[in-house]
């Protein structure tokens, strides 16, 4: 029974890390055009997030240190509903750009966090990685795919339909109440110079963490505009993102499974990387988004559970596992939130999308090289 109540609880934490970012994508032209926002500020709603994520990583250690996972993970639930909320009132680009960068920070924390609470109740057992996954996976996709029929359904209102998804934070809230009953605090906190900078191989996991997410929230934040600049109408180029988004379920179950029993870590990295590729170039030479939303879900899929599988398998406890997954985010997603930024800034300057996508293309080939140097070989670190 405990063991079903702590997947529960990790299930809907994970469940909570992007609904927030991932609801915004179907709406931007709607936001864009309510707001009069040009594509570059459109894109800080995505960017800002998962730059938070990146600069606010490093966060969760100082609170695991002196508050416990448990009351650190219900502080972000709690800080991720606030922002969430709010979004009900927003009726300035900046107010609903403030709201973005909370809901970042809230992010931000918990992910880490999760990583230390598998390592720390599933010390046995890295393939739990893969619930954090699929949680993740299933909140951005009930999130994209229901944005616009809720803004339909709420008097079309954009607002309502960005607010809606902070009531996922309030069952997740609620479970881990029972967890701070538990002393939960722990005094030892492992620098992030021993980790990062004097680490090559840690340093080689980041590069990774921010190719990844580079093209996981370009996708995810452009995929849509790009569908429509193929000929796809606003309805139809949702359910590409949908698409996109469910392809990734199964795909984010099964594959840390098959690499904890199997260790053969490097070839789904490549199978992945190589998917993401085929449908980068599928887009760039206008074939039909349904196909290459197909490589993509499969690429996206494999990778983030695979890029969070990673602490899990390489660190000795859970302090470790949280620390060395904090120094991934906060690198990875610093240098990943450019990439949002910057297919904005390419579509303004340059009217379509096939500067940004050619760009894509040389990350998602970093990434590759990335992967062959990650290997199948566990070391500590």
């Amino acid at each position: 029974m405990r063991y079903m109540y702590l997947i529960l609880v990790i299930f809907l934490v994970s469940l909570n890390l992007r609904p927030s970012i991932t609801s915004v994508g179907p709406l931007f032209d709607i936001i864009q055009s309510n707001l009069g926002m040009s594509g570059v500020t459109v894109s800080l709603m995505t960017t800002l997030p998962v730059l938070c994520m990146g600069i606010f990583a490093v966060l969760a250690i100082k609170l695991n240190s002196h508050l416990g996972i448990e009351k650190s993970l219900l502080a972000a639930m709690l800080l991720i509903l606030t922002a969430t909320s709010l979004r009900v009132f927003a009726n300035s680009s900046l107010f609903l750009i403030t709201t973005s960068l909370f809901t970042g920070i809230g992010i931000g924390i918990a992910g880490p966090l999760i990583s230390g609470f598998i390592k720390k109740h599933f010390p046995n057992k890295p393939g739990i990685t893969g619930v954090y996954s699929v949680a993740m996976v299933i909140g951005a996709a009930i999130a994209s795919s229901f944005s616009v029929p809720l803004f339909h359904k709420l008097n079309e209102s954009w607002q309502n339909s960005l607010s809606f998804w902070s009531i996922l934070a309030l069952p997740a809230s609620l479970l881990l109440l029972p967890l701070l009953k538990k002393k939960g605090t722990n005094s030892t906190v492992i620098p992030i110079s021993s980790l990062f900078v004097k680490n090559k191989r840690v340093q080689l996991f980041t590069l990774f963490f921010g190719c990844m997410a580079a093209i996981f929230y370009s996708i995810t934040a452009w995929l849509a505009p790009i569908a429509q600049s193929l000929g796809l109408s606003h309805s139809q180029s949702g359910l590409v993102l949908t698409l996109f988004t469910v392809i990734q379920i199964p795909i984010s179950f099964f594959i840390p499974m098959l690499v904890s029993k199997t260790g053969r870590r490097k070839t789904w990295l490549l199978v992945c990387g190589l998917a993401e590729l085929i449908g980068i170039v599928l887009l760039l030479l206008h074939f039909s988004p349904w196909f290459a939303a197909v490589f993509l879900g499969i690429g996206a899929g494999g990778l983030f559970p695979l890029a969070i599988l990673i602490p899990i398998q390489e660190a000795k406890s859970a302090e470790e596992a949280t620390s060395l997954s904090a120094v991934m985010q906060f690198g990875g997603y610093l240098l990943g939130s450019i990439g949002p930024l910057f297919i904005g800034f390419t579509s303004d300057l340059f009217d379509n999308f096939a500067p940004a996508l050619a760009v894509l293309m040389i990350i998602i080939f970093i990434l590759l090289i990335a992967s062959l140097k990650i290997g199948d070989k566990k070391e500590t670190v």
